[in-house]
């Protein structure tokens, strides 16, 4: 699958609201909040034009139990996908279009640590487009290799959701 980083398209926080209605309709009392996460929640950020979603839910355990309902909407679920008490799910094969973190409402770090990095990025526009160009250098370096695109961006965003969540305690 080819890594596209594309100017921020106004139809993906739709893209978000319409699939957040399917997935309420879908754990319905289980749900706490969905948020928009990612680049794609970001106005005016280039992104790969896959909708990440955070949703908190009441008990994670639950979930495995809603597997095949979203598959029917064509998510595949690859479990805790390395973050120990995690769903994780993807939407999409070519093209990707959705990710879907699940955490239970007591993972309060993992939670904010991903709406800090997306309030950061909302708020401090030098930081937002230093991750932009990042991310299309590493695209065009890697168009097929979405690991090494990955670890090129890993210590940047380290480096990132430490001042993103510094800056949300202040």
């Amino acid at each position: 699958m080819e890594i596209e980083v594309q100017h921020y398209q106004k139809q993906w926080p739709i893209l978000f609201e319409i699939e957040q209605l399917n997935i309420k309709a879908i754990l319905n009392e289980e749900v706490i909040k969905i948020h928009h996460i990612g680049s794609t929640a970001v106005e005016n950020l280039k992104a790969k034009p896959i909708i990440d979603m955070l949703v908190v839910v009441t008990n994670i355990e639950k979930i495995d139990d809603y597997n095949e309902l979203f598959m029917n909407l064509g998510y595949i679920s690859l479990g805790e996908n390395g973050i120990t008490g995690r769903r994780f799910f993807k939407k999409g094969e070519n093209p990707r279009t959705h990710h879907m973190h699940i955490f239970q409402q007591d993972k309060i770090y993992e939670i904010n640590r991903h709406i800090a990095v997306r309030d950061y990025l909302r708020k401090h526009d030098v930081i937002a487009r230093e991750y932009e160009n990042l991310k299309e250098q590493l695209a065009q370096q890697f168009p097929d290799d979405r690991q090494s695109y990955c670890d090129g961006k890993d210590s940047f965003m380290k480096k990132l959701e430490q001042d993103a969540l510094t800056w949300c305690l202040k």
